[in-house]
């Protein structure tokens, strides 16, 4: 009985969430777009629009969902990422002013609150070091804690679970811990990172989970470049995978 008031406690609580930042962005897209472009765009009326944006009503939780939707693709997280990627001449890009910016990193941090919410998700795992501020915001607005994985082991710590791959034309190994008793059987785990390149440092994301014997609830990226990141990363069924932007190296 407890753990069925917690559950629906905390759905309650991710969907108030949802509710009160689709406002929030629907105030952006008003700076933009006058009621009646929004009412186009949205199949809501003005009268309606207007009073969600003065906050004199909230929409439910279904609506918001909706409006999330449609807002993002106006005045959303996906442009500003495209606007800031520029490749050089041998194909590599300056992620400093993505993985820096508080604003992106709050609007990544609501869309994927969008995106899983209602899953089952207890911890979020990323790799050090890019993916820690990002990491650090999903698991805030999921209301669960941080796990990352680090290239050295820490004194203090008893026993790791370690992975090591390969960096895909590299040539370099690299090694991956995680303290042996961070993740439980019970855990569902949210894999989060900046940027998927190769796949291979998701791909040992993934294999901690599964030493753990818990299970992957999803992975989310700001960035992928590329496709063929896709053949490293062997996600048990019905483990979505939500990156806001795919790119390509020519680009």
């Amino acid at each position: 009985m407890y753990k069925e008031c917690d559950k629906s406690m905390n759905t309650h609580a991710e969907d108030l969430k949802l509710r009160l930042m689709t406002i929030e962005l629907l105030r952006t897209a008003k700076k933009e777009y006058t009621y009646r472009e929004l009412s186009a765009k949205t199949n809501l009326p003005v009268t309606v629009l207007s009073r969600y944006a003065k906050g004199h009503v909230l929409p439910n939780a279904e609506r918001a969902r909706e409006l999330w939707d449609v807002l993002t693709k106006l005045v959303g997280l996906k442009a500003e990422l495209r606007r800031r990627i520029k490749f050089n001449s041998a194909g590599y890009f300056n992620n400093t002013w993505i993985i820096g910016d508080h604003n992106i990193l709050q609007q990544a941090a609501h869309h994927a609150l969008a995106t899983f919410a209602g899953g089952r998700v207890t911890k979020v795992l990323t790799a050090a070091v890019d993916g820690i501020p990002l990491g650090a915001l999903v698991a805030n607005s999921l209301g669960v804690d941080l796990l990352i994985a680090k290239r050295s082991k820490e004194v203090g710590v008893p026993a790791f679970l370690e992975e090591t791959y390969v960096l895909r034309g590299s040539g370099v190994t690299m090694t991956l811990y995680l303290p042996k008793d961070a993740l439980k059987r019970r855990d569902s785990v949210l894999i989060v990172d900046d940027m998927i390149k190769s796949g291979e440092t998701q791909a040992a994301l993934v294999n901690f989970v599964k030493k753990a014997r818990a299970e992957v609830s999803g992975i989310y990226s700001l960035i992928a470049v590329g496709d063929d990141w896709h053949q490293n990363l062997k996600l048990p069924k019905g483990s979505p995978i939500e990156v806001v932007i795919k790119i390509n190296k020519k680009e």
